[in-house]
């Protein structure tokens, strides 16, 4: 039977049982998808490559030490792997996600999705909360741009029609109250993931 038929799961089981090739299946089928993940918080593809390596590494060393017991789901368990690793990666650099740019900003992009358990959504609201009271000391037209794009998830084209000024005007407004938010969060050395 050719591999790409397989599922994850039988693939699993014969690594386990000893065929090295079943693995390189996985990786193959499943690293588009788990590189992206990774890259959409990251936003460096050398980083990337490492933290993807690493939690292969880490996959091997679980299913050698038979403690995978993810029935049918090993997709979600890489990526959770991948999620911690990315986590671990900002924690031990002390610092917040970049922005990939003005145009998306995803702060909380590290602190998971809706599978958040209680503790990490409090610390969700704080860092939330923290920011909200961040924002209110930029320059009044740079808190203005930031809130619409945020909070209010306007297009560049309505926040320069809401505010009277060109989309590149708008748009350089934006990036210089992302480059002073992150002025002011290096300054109080805030931790936004945790």
């Amino acid at each position: 039977m050719r591999h790409e038929l397989i599922t994850d799961a039988v693939l699993v089981k014969n690594y386990m049982n000893g065929d090295e090739s079943a693995l390189s299946t996985l990786i193959h089928r499943h690293k588009q998808r788990i590189y992206s993940f990774i890259y959409s918080k990251v936003f460096d593809r050398d980083i990337t490559e490492d933290i993807f390596q690493d939690a292969f590494i880490k996959v091997i060393k679980n299913l050698k030490l038979g403690k995978y017991n993810e029935e049918g789901k090993f997709l979600p368990w890489v990526m959770r792997i991948s999620h911690n690793l990315v986590i671990d990666h900002f924690r031990r650099n002390n610092r917040m996600p970049k922005f990939d740019n003005a145009g998306d900003f995803n702060i909380f992009s590290v602190l998971g999705d809706s599978s958040l358990n209680a503790e990490k959504q409090l610390i969700k609201e704080q860092v939330e909360c923290d920011l909200r009271r961040l924002i209110q000391e930029l320059p009044e037209d740079q808190k203005e741009v930031l809130i619409m794009r945020m909070y209010k998830d306007m297009s560049f084209k309505e926040i320069s029609e809401r505010t009277n000024v060109s989309i590149n005007t708008a748009l350089g407004r934006m990036r210089y109250a992302l480059i002073n938010l992150r002025k002011v969060i290096d300054q109080n050395n805030i931790i936004l993931t945790n």
